[in-house]
């Protein structure tokens, strides 16, 4: 496990309270990452000095954020901010969310992953193998954060749903040659939030996050191949789905409610939240209201389910 300190985008930011242990999920080069050369990115769009809003590109070194709570219950989520696939939305949907996950005894992990447009080969996968590494080195070390690995499961919005939900389905593809020990480990996560999840990749989808992911080839059997509630078996893991029924950017019915409906199918333990007046954005922290409600309700569940004991 590679450990780093603090990339330099973040140390000129005297307000910033980023977490400072930060794990390199890769020893080398990336998967697919001959011949990529990447400037890394961070542009903050926030307008108050007193937060960050800020939007991360060109990730050529794919990376943990470690946030560890006071009173750790034992439980984890590896959490995995939205942006289209083209950015990552690192504050609101990834530090924010692992305060509030901390509050509750959670230990967070948020993931800064590679965007698959940005010259990778087979890029397509390039999201689920940084997944995928980074469930098995997080259990790998779980001694290490007191955690148990049995209660490791995974939070994404967005885009980043359409990742935790390509996780939870796919889980046990190789899509990568094993580099050490800790690709022998099991990256099944033990549950899944899937916040606004970008869901399908046919009618109704986010275009850029579809775009992004696909790039030209975009044939209907690799439509279906990326598309979430098509790879839903008795296998997938259980899951939290919550979206805003006036999501007009990432439309409800052939994303979140389609994987809800495939997962009830499936037989798999499924929970659902429709926000009446929900725009997309809301989160899972307390800054406004539906987000400090989806925040409960999501770790209610979590607690019903067994994962999280601090609650």
């Amino acid at each position: 496990m590679d450990r780093l300190s603090k990339p330099a985008p973040f140390t000129s930011l005297p307000r910033s309270a980023d977490p400072s242990e930060i794990i390199r999920l890769w020893p080398g080069t990336p998967p697919g990452g001959q011949g990529v050369s990447l400037t890394y990115q961070s542009d903050d769009m926030s307008k108050d000095p007193g937060r960050h809003e800020r939007l991360l590109r060109h990730v050529a070194v794919p990376h943990l954020w470690v946030c560890r709570p006071e009173r750790p219950d034992g439980s984890a989520a590896l959490v995995i901010p939205g942006g289209g696939y083209t950015v990552i939305v690192v504050d609101h949907e990834g530090f924010e969310t692992a305060r509030r996950l901390n509050k509750a005894g959670i230990t967070a992990f948020v993931l800064q992953y590679r965007l698959p447009a940005e010259g990778w080969a087979d890029s397509a996968n390039v999201p689920l193998q940084d997944m995928q590494r980074a469930m098995r080195l997080i259990r790998a070390n779980a001694k290490d954060y007191a955690i148990d690995p049995a209660r490791l499961g995974v939070v994404g919005f967005s885009a980043g749903g359409h990742m935790a939900a390509t996780l939870a389905t796919r889980y046990a593809e190789q899509v990568y040659t094993p580099i050490d020990a800790a690709d022998r480990i099991d990256p099944k996560p033990a549950f899944a939030g899937l916040v606004y999840p970008v869901i399908t990749l046919g009618p109704g989808t986010h275009a850029d996050s579809r775009n992004c992911l696909l790039g030209a080839d975009q044939s209907p059997a690799r439509i279906a191949a990326y598309s979430c509630d098509q790879r839903v078996t008795p296998a997938t893991v259980p899951s939290y789905v919550t979206f805003g029924q006036n999501d007009t950017l990432v439309p409800p019915g052939p994303n979140g409610l389609a994987m809800y409906k495939a997962l009830m199918a499936a037989n798999v333990p499924v929970e659902l939240h429709a926000f009446e007046n929900g725009p997309h954005g809301y989160g899972l922290t307390g800054e406004n209201p539906i987000g400090a409600q989806n925040a409960d309700l999501f770790l209610a569940w979590g607690k019903q389910g067994g994962w999280f004991k601090g609650v």
